[in-house]
Parts: C-alpha cells; structure tokens; sequence
C-alpha cells in the first residue's frame, strides 16, 4: 500500500530549526525519559576508519510515549577539506513507533546533531552552572563551539566570553561571530589556564586525544562541560580533573565509560577516587542531587544519545508544516 514519505533537505531544515529554548526543553525531557528506566537505546555503533581518517557513529533509542524513533548515521572524514568537501554529513531516518514504517528523511548533514548537541549543554549548564555567571569561555573554535556558547547563554546569560584555540585565526573569527551573535564582550585569548581561572563556566569542544583542560586549573564555583569526547581514544579533560571535581555527570555512564572522558580515569586507575558520579537525567528528575553549594566544581560529560535525535527528530518532524518534498513509496 502506497504512503507518504516526507524528505527535507538541509537548507529547508535551517529554515525551520532553531537552537532556543523550547528545542532545550525537547532535549531535557528526552535525558528525563533515560531517568526513569523506560527507553530502548542501544549502545552506540561506532566504527573509527584509520585509512580514511574518518569515523561513522550510529545512533538511536525509542521513548515510550513519544511516535516516532529516530536512527542517525553520523560520518566523519576528516580529510575531506583537502579534496574540497565538508568533513562531516549524515542524515536521520524517523520511524513509527507504532508500525516500524519510515516518516521522514532528514537529510541534515549533521544541522540537528549540531542543534541537539548544544541544546545538551544548555541542559547541562541550566542544572550544574552557578545561578550567576558572568565570563564563559570556550575552548575549541568551530561550529560546536560557536552553537554551545549561543546555548548557554540562553539558560545562563553571561556577560562575557573568552575563547581559546590552537589556531589564533579561527580563535579571532570564533570570538568576532559570538559577540554578534550575543552581544557580549568577546576575547581571544592565548591562555587556556587563564581563560578557565576567569570563568565560571567553560566548554571544551575539541577532537583532542590529548588533555587541553587540566585538572589544577579547576576553581571553587566553576562548572565544566567536556562535550568533544565521542569515540575511544578521544579526551579532552586530564583524569586528575574528575577526581578534583566534587561531581561528575555523565549523559549516560555506560557510554561515557566507553567513549567519553570516564573512559580514560577508568584506563587510569582514577575513577575510583571520584567523589561523585550521577547521570544528567537522575539529576533533571529529582532522584539525584546536583551542584550542592555555590563553590562546587561541577563536570558533565556529554558523549551524545540516541534518545536525543529521537527527541528532535519527532519534534522537528511535528513542527515542520509544509517544508521538505513528500514522495510516495
């Protein structure tokens, strides 16, 4: 029997997604759905390609309650600039829940993992980030580092933003983009310790192997989202930093032991001295406590779910109107 299947591209998805508050919400629900036991989200398949420099993750998770499940596939070739490419694409398939037969295609390119992966640590900054911030910083200078500044200053309006990268170019052009983005004093600087001594809340999104947050940089009132970190071999956070702190969030454990910054204090010898370990979904739901006194070192260690693209994508799917191409199959 014929049915529709509605297919958007990644220009008609700009048009009709935006990173703000509501789409926080949809993201927050999909982490309080994980906490109360009911979703179906199998590990991550993630498959590194050493020969091609590149990576591809699949992702997915079906929410009780919710219509459709999304399956993403995520492609990383990270040489592809040099032959005039884009290093990372993909698409998001969503599904009835009900009856398993395809709704849509989203052919995004990575546009809403961009969206539901700020809007991750907007959730993370609204429930770990002191009540006052005044001077976030980032570390890293492209997309996910301009996206996670524009998603914190929504729940946590600060005054100023420092920004940190290998490259002062890129660090300059990051800068330049969020102060008129936000409108708020942007600096460039060339000292990562500095910029996290200065800061009440830091992001770090980088592909680094190689620690660039360090674990004496920490200071009392400080919250740390650690967001790079999505396949093995990947930290961005010295495993001193999770014992220094006096809470570690994951956005689930089991992958962050895996993949995210978890993986490395375990490989160490480290984890065991952490004082707290809870999930970002616990937490949001009531059955954990988060940031307790104003001078806690909070970390969230976000690796990235399943139950997230299948929370954007049955909203985007919801809200859409007329946009994509519907072809009958």
């Amino acid at each position: 029997m014929p049915r529709d299947i509605r297919v958007v591209t990644e220009a008609e998805l700009r048009r009709a997604v935006r990173l703000d508050l509501a789409l926080v919400d949809v993201v927050e629900s999909a982490f309080t759905a994980l906490a109360r036991g009911e979703v179906v989200m199998p590990p991550v398949l993630s498959m590194e390609l050493a020969e091609a420099h590149g990576e591809v993750d699949v992702k997915t998770a079906y929410i009780p309650g919710i219509e459709g499940f999304a399956i993403k596939v995520s492609p990383g070739f990270f040489d592809n600039p040099k032959l005039g490419l884009p290093s990372l694409n993909g698409l998001m398939i969503l599904f009835s829940a009900r009856t398993g037969l395809v709704e849509a295609v989203f052919l995004d390119n990575g546009y809403l993992t961009d969206l539901r992966t700020a809007a991750a640590g907007a959730v993370a900054a609204r429930a770990l980030a002191p009540a006052q911030v005044r001077t976030a910083g980032v570390i890293g200078t492209g997309v996910q580092a301009r996206l996670q500044m524009r998603a914190a200053h929504l729940v946590r309006p600060f005054e100023r933003v420092l920004v940190w990268g290998r490259d002062p170019g890129k660090a300059a052009a990051c800068a330049a983009d969020l102060k008129a983005a936000l409108g708020v004093e942007a600096e460039v600087t060339t000292d990562p310790a500095g910029l996290v001594a200065r800061s009440q809340l830091v992001v770090t999104a980088t592909p680094a192997r190689d620690p660039v947050l360090r674990a004496d940089w920490l200071h009392p009132e400080l919250h740390v989202t650690a967001m790079g970190s999505d396949q093995e071999g990947k930290a961005e956070l010295e495993p001193e930093a999770l014992v220094a702190a006096d809470l570690y969030v994951a956005d689930r454990l089991s992958q962050t032991e895996r993949l995210g910054e978890l993986r490395a204090a375990e490989a160490s010898g480290m984890a065991r001295d952490i004082r707290r370990i809870e999930e970002l979904g616990d937490i949001l739901a009531g059955k954990a406590p988060g940031r307790q006194r104003p001078d806690d070192i909070t970390i969230a260690d976000l690796t990235g779910t399943g139950a997230q693209d299948t929370a954007i994508a049955t909203h985007v799917f919801a809200t859409l109107g007329g946009a994509g191409t519907v072809i009958r199959a």
